[in-house]
C-alpha cells in the first residue's frame, strides 16, 4: 500500500511540473513574477474602467471649511479626492485615519489634482478655528485638503444617506461618536469609484485604518489621475 502512495504522490508532483513550472520560468523571464500578486492591479489589457468600478454620483455638499469658507463639490470639479468622515477629538480611529490621510497628501504631493474632504460629526466642537488648529497640527499642506464643518443633521443625513457610511452619535462610546474608518474615493467627474474584491465585487469604499487600504488607494488614485 505505501509503495502505490509513492507512485501516486510522484505522479503528482510530475503532472505539476509538466504544467506549472514551464510558466514560473516564464514569468521570472519576463520580470512579471509579483503582476497576479498585487491587490487587483490592471493586466495591459485593461482599462481604468475595468479595474474600478463607478458606483455612481457622489452626493453634492456645501460646507464652511477651516478657512471660513463655503465649500461644495464644485470645488472639486477635475479633481480626484477621497471623502472622510471624523471629530477632532476622537481618542479611537480618527488619528489613524489621519495619519494615513497625511501619508496620502504626502504622496501625491506634487499632484495639484488630488484633494481630500475631511467631514466633522462634531460640528457644535469643531468650528473653522478648531478645524484650522487641527490641520495645523497634523501639518496639512494640500491647497485642495479641506476640513469641512456646518449643520449637524445636514451632515448626518451626508454621511448616513447620501454616502452610505455611518456616523452617529452614542454617548458610551469613547468620545461620544461613533463612525466608520472608511474612506470615499471619487474621480474627476464626480463619481465614487473602488476596485472589486477577489470575487469580483465592488468593495464601494477603501479601509482608512489598515494599510492595505491606503496601499491601494495609492494604486487606484493614480489611476485616477492618469484618466482624461
Amino acid at each position: 500500500m505505501k509503495n502505490k502512495s509513492y507512485i501516486g504522490i510522484s505522479f503528482i508532483i510530475l503532472v505539476f511540473g509538466i504544467i506549472f513550472i514551464p510558466k514560473i520560468i516564464n514569468r521570472i523571464k519576463n520580470n512579471d513574477v509579483t503582476k497576479i500578486d498585487r491587490l487587483n492591479t490592471p493586466g495591459q489589457s485593461e482599462t481604468s474602467e475595468d479595474l474600478l468600478v463607478k458606483i455612481g454620483k457622489a452626493p453634492k455638499f456645501s460646507l464652511t471649511n477651516q478657512k471660513g469658507e463655503t465649500i461644495t463639490n464644485e470645488n472639486y470639479n477635475g479633481k480626484v479626492y477621497l471623502v472622510e468622515f471624523f471629530f477632532s477629538t476622537c481618542p479611537t480611529i480618527c488619528p489613524i485615519m489621519n495619519k494615513n490621510m497625511v501619508e496620502l497628501q504626502n504622496h501625491f504631493e506634487n499632484q495639484s489634482e488630488f484633494g481630500i474632504v475631511s467631514i466633522t460629526i462634531n460640528p457644535a466642537h469643531d468650528t473653522s478655528e478648531v478645524l484650522k488648529e487641527h490641520a495645523e497640527h497634523l501639518g496639512v499642506k494640500n491647497p485642495n485638503w479641506n476640513f469641512l464643518t456646518g449643520d449637524k443633521d445636514y451632515i448626518y443625513d451626508l454621511a448616513n444617506k447620501g454616502f452610505s457610511i455611518f456616523a452617529g452619535e452614542n454617548k458610551e462610546s469613547e468620545g461620544g461618536f461613533e463612525h466608520s474608518g472608511l474612506f470615499a474615493l471619487i474621480d474627476k467627474n464626480g463619481n465614487i469609484r473602488s476596485r472589486k474584491d477577489e470575487f469580483g465585487n465592488p468593495i464601494v469604499y477603501y479601509d482608512g485604518i489598515e494599510a492595505t487600504g491606503i496601499q491601494a488607494l495609492k494604486q487606484d488614485i493614480k489611476v485616477l489621475l492618469e484618466e482624461k
